[in-house]
């Protein structure tokens, strides 16, 4: 880990003494290029501009095209970004049209609990499905039991909790009553029971 650290601590390091190294390149080249006659003249660097010209040239090039290729690279990510972003967004609005019992029973019980993370076991096949489509997303906090099997913690992605709302999860519009309270309960997945109570005031 230690070693982790300091391998990106360098790599930045030597990212940004590039990163100078071509920003001066490029200020200078242009100025020897683009400053008026005159003030080369007064400042004794019109000889040695003749004589290296090409090396100037070559420079401002380099520079330049170093420069292009970040905007360029930026441009690309945002565009990936993006089309990441609309793809995840398609896939949480099919999935939402499309949640079986299960995975909403599992969805409600955020709201059941008024938790914001809950352990849930990897390996069913609810939780699976909806961290594959982009509803649940992973924390990680993994814990394996010789019995249940593998647990971590999960939360609502916040993409997915403009889609999910009490009609979608039918959830009673306001306080439920007895009759719908028991319904509730008596849909909870099984597994709820044996997981280890949620962490309602975590991030």
């Amino acid at each position: 880990m230690l070693k982790l650290k300091l391998d990106s601590s360098k790599f930045f390091k030597t990212k940004t003494l590039v990163f100078r190294s071509m920003l001066w390149l490029l200020v200078s080249s242009a100025a020897l290029l683009f400053v008026p006659q005159p003030m080369l003249t007064a400042l004794a660097l019109n000889d040695i501009l003749s004589a290296n010209a090409h090396f100037v040239g070559l420079g401002l090039i380099v520079s330049v095209a170093y420069f292009f290729s970040l905007v360029l690279n930026f441009l690309l990510d945002e565009a990936i970004r993006y089309l990441s972003d609309k793809r995840m967004v398609e896939t949480i609005e099919a999935k939402v049209q499309l949640l079986d019992p299960a995975e909403r029973a599992l969805l409600r019980e955020f709201f059941i609990q008024g938790a914001t993370i809950l352990t849930l076991p990897k390996n069913e096949l609810a939780v699976r499905s909806l961290v594959e489509t982009c509803i649940l997303e992973g924390l990680g906090n993994e814990r394996h039991y010789a019995i249940q099997g593998p647990t971590a913690d999960y939360k609502i992605s916040m993409k997915a909790r403009l889609y999910l709302n009490r009609d979608v999860l039918r959830l009673p519009s306001g306080a439920p009553s007895q009759e719908e309270l028991q319904h509730l309960l008596k849909a909870r997945p099984q597994f709820i029971n044996g997981m280890v109570q949620p962490r309602k005031h975590a991030a």
